[in-house]
């Protein structure tokens, strides 16, 4: 029984909760990203680029006997990869850095309107200065 407390202890952990919830959070990011990356910037970029795909592009080290497919190196598969992971790269930087302009012009305008009023105890200060000084 006691296994099943310690157990239960650990999983309640406010870390591990947090991080289940960092965890489903990041895989809807994810899909989000994915969307954008395959459904908006992809097919402009290969309207411009005139459609090129690198997939098909491959090296044959044995050609295809009978019913044994051929033995090829697939490097336009690589390449390919490597191209979506670079858009896809650029487009998560782009949301994060506005995300964090959006971020820090909050954090500006809250520190704005924190300067522009003391604090309650300096107000407090004040009046009793200024009643101690009219006396």
């Amino acid at each position: 029984m006691s296994l099943l407390k310690e157990f239960k202890e650990f999983a309640m952990k406010g870390n591990v909760v947090d991080m289940a919830v960092g965890v489903v959070i990041g895989a809807g990011f994810g899909k989000i990203v994915s969307s954008l990356v395959a459904d908006v910037i992809t097919p402009p970029l290969g309207f411009m680029i005139g459609g090129v795909d690198f997939t098909n592009l491959k090296l044959v080290i044995l050609e295809a006997a009978g019913q044994a497919p051929a033995v090829t190196i697939n490097y336009g598969k690589f390449i390919q990869s490597i191209f979506d992971f670079t858009i896809m790269a650029a487009a998560l930087f782009s949301v994060i850095k506005i995300m964090n302009k959006l971020k820090k012009s909050d954090a500006v305008a809250e520190a704005a309107t924190a300067i522009a009023e003391p604090p309650v105890q300096e107000k407090l200060l004040a009046e009793i200065r200024d009643i101690l000084k009219s006396k």
